[in-house]
């Protein structure tokens, strides 16, 4: 991977101005009592893309998924990639999905957004052992969402997507994980950023088990991403809406939508939108709806494309 092509001058100028265009941010003043950010009105304005459905295309060290016999990209092309081919301003990029996490990339990554027209909306991360009975674990999970919460600060995401794991046999543990979650909920309300847990894992996060550790937590700084379809796997249509319907009354300001699932058997499951798009609405949802095409059911260009027109058709 070819490193960035920044000239020290001009790397020190775009950092310092940038650090000076967020001091309000990161600095130590009182933390906000809640989470300051406004949300667009127009159906449109409300999309995001991932890009994690993406992944076969972005070229970067750490993405083992990456498919060298395509055109790829680095992560710094993907907001022109969406504006150009979905007509979409919002992205929800991955940490696995940078290149690098130096000042220089993320200042380059930063204008790339702000040049393309396009925001970050969510920056997602990847898991942490937040109720491993081990504390050094624990603690290793809340540096590892402190940096992260750093790094959304600067190139200008409201949030992060904190994955929560266990170790294989782990029971998870509402006392642990709300203590350990809390910790960096305490950190993103510093610095004006929600910390949003998605229903993925089965069992290290399953919704019920997540809403539960919100709650114990009671910060306006956690908060649940709903994915539309995640909790279909290995459950039947009524438990999905359920745990949709349960995230949804602790989500802020991102939820993921996606139509069909492919399980490890090879078996598709469709996603009834009409019913998740009800929840949202009744919920009183105002945040990001969040583009997450399941790969292993095709090309994510087409299906995000299909995505899209579902979506709006729901939203309008």
């Amino acid at each position: 991977m070819a490193e960035v092509c920044v000239s020290l001058s001009r790397r020190d100028v775009l950092w310092q101005l940038l650090l000076i265009a967020l001091a309000p941010r990161i600095g130590h003043g009182a933390a906000p009592t809640v989470p300051s950010i406004s949300f667009p009105r127009q159906p449109r304005e409300r999309l995001a893309v991932t890009s994690w459905p993406f992944r076969h295309y972005i070229d970067c060290p750490g993405n083992k998924a990456f498919d060298r016999g395509t055109m790829g990209f680095d992560l710094k092309e993907f907001p022109s990639v969406v504006v150009q081919r979905f007509g979409v301003h919002n992205i929800n990029p991955l940490a696995a999905h940078f290149t690098s996490t130096d000042q220089a990339y993320l200042a380059a990554f930063r204008e790339a957004v702000e040049k393309a027209g396009s925001h970050v909306v969510d920056l997602g991360l990847s898991g942490g052992r937040f109720y491993d009975a081990d504390a050094s674990k624990r603690q290793a999970a809340v540096d590892y969402g402190r940096q992260w919460i750093d790094i959304a600060v600067l190139i200008g995401s409201p949030s992060v997507r904190q994955h929560v794991t266990g170790a294989l046999g782990d029971k998870p543990d509402v006392a642990l994980a709300a203590e350990s979650l809390g910790q960096l909920a305490e950190y993103g309300s510093k610095r004006n950023i929600v910390v949003n847990l998605e229903n993925d894992s089965a069992v290290s996060e399953d919704p019920f088990f997540l809403t539960a550790v919100i709650e114990k937590v009671n910060s306006l700084y956690l908060r649940a991403l709903p994915d539309f379809g995640n909790s279909l796997l290995g459950h039947d249509a009524e438990f999905n809406r359920k745990a949709v319907a349960a995230m949804l009354s602790h989500a802020f300001n991102m939820c993921h939508v996606k139509d069909t699932l492919k399980d490890e058997k090879g078996q598709v499951h469709e996603v009834d939108l009409k019913t998740m798009f009800h929840l949202a609405r009744h919920a009183g949802y105002p945040g990001y709806f969040s583009m997450e095409f399941d790969i292993a059911s095709g090309d994510p260009f087409p299906g995000t494309d299909r995505l899209i027109a579902k979506t709006l058709q729901y939203l309008t």
